[in-house]
């Protein structure tokens, strides 16, 4: 390899190393700060075009890239049979360019210590301006600069990525260092969730622990998963008993309004939601193969309004549930390509978290978190329905293979 050529390597690995620690750093600390280091990883992928590196693709890497295509290309496909404006096919298109991303980092994978790094960093960033929000701004639900449940699990899925990178860090040579700080970055990202007073987010934490377990519990010793474990819990024991947070009021809420739902009040949060997703089901049930498309859905619920059959509140809204907005939305097909976007990365991930390569498998870990969380997330929000969403799972799918794969051709 020529000088030039070993020049331009390092600078792209650099560049991608720096990209990716905003994608953590920023995230949610300015506004649309989740897209800053996307973008520059899109924008460095255009080289691709001219440098050609020798990238060895194999089927899993072509599989998981065409699952993004066609998820994007059958969403806009329906957008456009609809006749839906140009501004409608932006959050579906955002997935089709994950790939040249995805491509890229495996070209010029970035340093794993910027990327860790940038996700303690955004913890802590995050989890600060939600305590002043919170306490300094009176602000009753930390929200930052996007929709207050969005909010809230990012900031989880940082504290969780961080758990991921445990074992990334007890590789290191400041390994005590890295995993006292990643620890805390996790701490941090499970406050920032907890003061957004987001409930949704924590009903998979069990599944959460059950891969963290899986990757890492015949490895980094019980002393530290019980440390990692009991840091969280006593960190959700402090939110609940103090009255500042709102989470024991929140808690007690859903309880109430689940009570107020069976009595005939619809017109709660959590009842809001059950009407929502019955009137969901309803709309599926009459068209399960085509879907209602995206004013059909509107109309089709409003015509369950009218009936009495669902609140208008529930009429105006999406159906605060991934699985069903996109079966009722793009029928059947819909369904399995959302499917699939979960699914295939979630297997093509969880069976790297038994290698015996620590940082790989941090990598791995950390890949099947992001499609376990979003499962969760998508079960009381239609996530992919915010830029946001969109934007975290598509290109944190692509940069964490993208470096996992690297690192198996040993490029890092």
């Amino acid at each position: 390899m020529s000088y030039s050529e070993i020049h331009h390597l390092s600078l792209a690995r650099l560049y991608s190393s720096l990209a990716v620690f905003l994608m953590g750093a920023i995230a949610l600390i300015v506004p649309s700060g989740y897209s800053y280091g996307s973008i520059l990883l899109l924008l460095g992928s255009v080289t691709l075009l001219w440098t050609r590196p020798e990238l060895q693709l194999q089927k899993a890497d072509k599989l998981l890239m065409a699952v993004l295509v066609l998820y994007s290309l059958f969403f806009m496909l329906h957008l456009w049979l609809e006749g839906a404006r140009s501004s409608a096919f932006d959050r579906p298109s955002r997935f089709m360019f994950a790939v040249p991303v995805l491509l890229f980092v495996l070209a010029y994978p970035p340093r794993l210590a910027f990327m860790w790094a940038g996700l303690v960093l955004g913890s802590l960033l995050t989890s600060s301006w939600a305590l002043w929000q919170t306490f300094g701004a009176g602000i009753e639900r930390a929200t930052g600069y996007t929709h207050v449940i969005q909010f809230g699990n990012i900031s989880m899925l940082m504290g969780i990525f961080c758990l991921a990178g445990l074992g990334w860090a007890a590789v290191q040579p400041n390994s005590r260092r890295w995993m006292a700080l990643l620890l805390l970055g996790a701490s941090a990202g499970a406050l920032g969730s907890l003061l957004s007073g987001s409930r949704g987010g924590w009903i998979g934490l069990p599944f959460v622990f059950w891969v963290l377990y899986r990757a890492y519990g015949q490895n980094l010793g019980r002393r530290l998963s019980m440390l990692a474990l009991a840091t969280l819990l006593a960190l959700g024991v402090l939110a609940y008993v103090l009255p500042q947070t709102g989470v024991q009021e929140r808690v007690a809420q859903a309880f109430t309004d689940i009570e107020l739902y069976r009595q005939g009040d619809r017109l709660t949060s959590l009842g809001a939601r059950f009407d929502m997703w019955q009137g969901a089901f309803r709309l599926i049930a009459e068209k399960p193969l085509t879907g209602w498309g995206w004013h059909g859905y509107q109309a089709g619920m409003q015509a369950l309004a009218d009936q009495g059959k669902v609140t208008q509140f529930a009429a105006e809204q999406h159906a605060h549930n991934e699985l069903l907005d996109n079966f009722a939305r793009r029928g059947i097909l819909g369904l399995l390509s959302l499917l699939a976007l979960y699914l295939v990365p979630l297997r093509l991930f969880a069976r790297r978290l038994n290698t015996p390569d620590m940082e790989l498998r941090a990598l791995a870990t950390a890949g099947t978190l992001l499609s376990v969380a979003f499962i969760d997330f998508g079960l009381s929000q239609v996530f992919f329905g915010h830029n946001s969403g969109v934007m975290v799972y598509a290109f944190w799918l692509a940069v964490l293979w993208g470096a996992m794969r690297a690192r198996e051709q040993g490029r890092n």
